[in-house]
């Protein structure tokens, strides 16, 4: 279960920052908190784990209530250089970053507890052992 979003034109240290928040978090809890941000690197995260969300659920057949978000990179992408104009003639360029961002879900794990005895069965063993 894993989505994929090559560059984003959007720097990494703006994901990062909304990315950190959520890492380990529920899918759904995850979708909540980022549509609550008011940062513009969350509408990237959302849009890729929207995306992550339905294929596990259109591929691998599982539940949304049960995906934990097990890995979230967002790595440089290319970046785009541009130049702006200076006095005296000059040029000072700068960098148009963007970003390469990957979620991969996981179905939670369920704790199993241990069955104990039924009453009757114990008291039967303690009846048998006097």
């Amino acid at each position: 279960m894993k989505s994929h979003a090559s560059q984003v034109r959007i720097s990494t240290r703006k994901v990062r920052l909304v990315a950190d928040s959520i890492r380990n978090m529920n899918a759904k809890d995850a979708l909540l908190s980022l549509e609550m941000t008011k940062k513009h690197g969350s509408y990237a995260l959302i849009k890729t784990l929207k995306s992550a969300m339905a294929n596990a659920v259109n591929n691998n057949k599982l539940s949304t209530d049960n995906l934990v978000i097990a890995r979230l990179e967002v790595n440089e992408g290319p970046f785009l250089k541009r130049f702006h104009a200076s006095t005296r003639g000059r040029v000072h360029g700068y960098k148009k970053r963007s970003s390469h961002i990957t979620i991969v879900l996981k179905e939670k794990e369920q704790k199993v507890m241990k069955a104990s005895l039924p009453t009757e069965k114990v008291e039967e063993k303690k009846e048998e052992t006097k």
